[in-house]
């Protein structure tokens, strides 16, 4: 049995080069039942040291396991990760299970977090997207994981043996929703685009067929309680872009997965539309061309077009994603 520190291993996760099965995990949140993986896996470790924070990790080794599991260690009461795609801040550790010696980690340092979701996780090792699958913000999971679901090409990439298990840590830090959970707005909807959402939040948006307005128009259709907006933030959205004309979808980040957008960068109708809405909020911008791609069009977007946007506002000044 050996006690090591989690702070031997400070990789970020650009560099941890877990190369597990490229599946994505697919799921319903709201069926999920953390509870019915959780027996006996708090036997094979013991750990301290609060949430967010390198823990501090015993390791009753060796541990063999014939079947990748996990369990909460703390539960926390933040939002939960109920979309394979939602963003997060998830710190880990990882130990051999022959050792217990500190095999890789992330700094648990602000400054160098970065953005995950559940989906980033299971196309490198699978059993690690299994066990942040619903996780609540402020959790933090167990979990052991058999050398045939960690990979042979990851253990050799970490240096341990074939036949070794490994244990990991996460702490899931903080949870960004998916989608806009303010409250519902009423709108004048005359003359412009209707908005219909799917359970998991989507959009869906009917542009009507009447001229589109030649004024940038902005609709907040769910306030949100958050931060105001400024023009110069960084923000974590989700959106989708659609052509008045062809009424044709361009462009979304739903199947993806929530962008992050410097206010500055953007076309002005975009820039002006956010500024001054909060988080929480999903707002309806129609931009005229003037004020979005223009003449020259850019990409799916045709010269000359009226561009409609559905934003749903998640957060701002976001950590970066890791570079893939």
């Amino acid at each position: 049995m050996r006690k090591t520190s989690a702070a031997l291993a400070t990789f970020s996760l650009a560099l941890v080069a877990l190369t597990g099965c490229a599946g994505t995990s697919s799921y319903e949140g709201a069926a999920c039942d953390r509870a019915a993986s959780t027996s006996g896996i708090e036997d094979i470790a013991t750990i301290t040291g609060d949430v967010g924070t390198t823990p501090d990790v015993e390791v009753f080794t060796p541990i063999g396991a014939d079947k990748s599991r996990f369990g909460d260690v703390v539960v926390g009461d933040g939002p939960a990760l109920t979309s394979a795609t939602q963003s997060a801040v998830v710190e880990f550790s990882l130990f051999s299970g022959k050792t217990g010696e500190a095999v890789a980690g992330t700094a648990y340092d602000d400054e160098q977090a970065q953005l995950v979701s559940v989906d980033y996780w299971a196309q490198r090792v699978p059993a690690f997207g299994e066990a942040l699958e619903c996780a609540t913000g402020g959790t933090r999971v167990l979990a052991v994981v058999t050398p045939e679901d960690f990979g042979a090409q990851n253990l050799t990439g970490f240096g341990l043996e074939e036949d070794e298990s490994v244990i990991a840590v996460f702490d899931v830090s903080k949870v960004y929703p998916s989608k806009a959970d303010g409250a519902l707005q009423y709108n004048d909807a005359a003359g412009m685009p209707t908005v219909v959402r799917a359970s998991d939040g989507r959009p869906g948006i009917i542009v009507p067929a009447s001229d589109a307005p030649t004024d940038l128009q902005v609709q907040t259709l769910i306030k949100g309680e958050g931060e105001k907006v400024a023009a110069d933030d960084t923000l974590l959205v989700n959106y989708t872009g659609v052509t008045w004309s062809e009424k044709t979808v361009f462009d979304s980040s739903w199947d993806r997965g929530a962008a992050t957008f410097d206010m500055a960068g953007l076309i002005p109708g975009f820039t002006e539309g956010l500024t001054g809405q909060t988080v929480g909020s999903q707002v309806l911008i129609v931009v005229p061309p003037e004020m979005g791609y223009g003449e020259a069009g850019s990409g799916a977007v045709p010269p000359n077009a009226t561009l409609v946007f559905v934003v749903d506002i998640l957060g701002i000044d976001p950590p970066a994603a890791p570079q893939q």
